[in-house]
């Protein structure tokens, strides 16, 4: 069946400025569930199409199922897009968007002195504000008095945009909230939906209802910006100029571990193994690895950190080029065996992918 990319949302008749900058840094911030890493990740790859260079920085929660609301619990996502070359996600976020009350708590002191924040006001009840420490509720005090702030029920208007499709329940559109707000952030940038569209249709191919869903709140989340009055300035960031012709590719820190990985045993003329237990942020390496065997590749995925580990001592004793690799539990529970390689003076690569 032909591929279809629906078009980009049309532009809005209403009256707002237009305002061209040469960078901007946006901070995505909720709970580990409202899905911040996709929403950075999409934002991100369609900065990249449309020429402007790119640089993030993902932030996972250090904590094994934090309580959803607080402030251990938040995973965020912060990009930094340009017109010229960028070397680092940037410092201070002069965009932040705050799933929850805790998500505003925690980014507010980083965010720059009147920047804008776009703030999901359906958490802002009484047990959202003391689950993140509030005693009284921000939104309705003078204390974001020297922010840009757009309170958008983002609930509320995803249910709202996906009240017809029968048998979803609210928890399943409730989900679907991050593509509202990605919608949203994109008419605000001038980016369109053409490519997290296309997105869509090929990761949940098979779930043609997931894709209507995302679909709707992708739209109506940029409808919403260009038909709402408190949206009054759409900026735009211009593409680099000066580009040399060539092939580019986006990789991420865990891509250039496996390239490296890789290039490393080929140069060393050695099988490489890599034996490790999923843990996120660390599981795109063994998923990476996994797709190279025809570069002599071996990939062992344990049943936990210590046999992992117990794989890793063994390859490299056998003389394989042997790696692994965690976040910080996992590095915890695989100590006992790194003392054992270091003792025995075995040679072996352990990265710590920090959340």
């Amino acid at each position: 069946m032909a591929e279809i990319v629906a078009p980009s949302a049309p532009r809005s008749k209403r009256e707002y400025s237009q305002e061209e900058r040469q960078s901007v840094v946006i901070s995505f911030s909720g709970d580990s569930g409202d899905g911040m890493q996709l929403t950075g990740g999409q934002f991100t790859n369609t900065s990249a199409v449309m020429g402007n260079d790119v640089s993030t920085f993902p932030d996972i929660p250090a904590e094994i199922r934090a309580p959803a609301g607080t402030i251990p619990g938040l995973s965020g996502y912060q990009v930094n897009f340009a017109a010229n070359d960028l070397y680092t996600a940037g410092d201070s976020p002069q965009v932040l968007v705050a799933m929850n009350p805790a998500a505003l708590k925690a980014n507010l002191p980083d965010l720059e002195p009147g920047g804008t924040i776009i703030v999901n006001t359906d958490p802002f009840n009484r047990s959202g504000l003391r689950k993140a420490g509030y005693e009284t509720n921000p939104l309705e005090d003078d204390s974001l008095s020297g922010y840009d702030v757009h309170p958008v029920p983002l609930t509320t208007l995803t249910r709202n945009a996906l009240a017809d499709i029968e048998g979803m329940s609210n928890q399943a559109k409730d989900m679907c909230k991050n593509a509202f707000v990605l919608g949203l952030v994109f008419w605000m940038f001038d980016r369109p939906l053409d490519y997290t569209l296309k997105f869509y249709q090929t990761k949940f191919a098979g779930r043609p209802e997931v894709v209507e869903a995302n679909t709707r709140a992708l739209k109506a989340g940029y409808y919403y910006g260009e038909t709402a009055e408190t949206f009054q300035t759409q900026i735009s960031v211009p593409k680099r100029q000066i580009v040399e012709p060539g092939v580019y590719k986006r990789i991420t820190g865990n891509d250039a571990i496996v390239l490296g990985l890789v290039t490393a045993a080929q140069k060393a003329g050695k099988p490489l193994f890599y034996g490790s237990y999923p843990i996120t942020p660390a599981s795109t390496i063994l998923e990476g690895l996994a797709a190279l065997k025809n570069f002599d590749v071996r990939t062992f995925q344990a049943e936990d950190e210590i046999s992992a580990m117990g794989s890793v001592i063994g390859a490299a004793f056998a003389g394989s080029l042997a790696a692994t690799a965690s976040s910080g539990p996992g590095i915890a529970l695989k100590s006992e065996g790194i003392n054992l390689a270091v003792v025995m003076e075995l040679p072996l690569v352990v990265v710590d992918v920090q959340r």
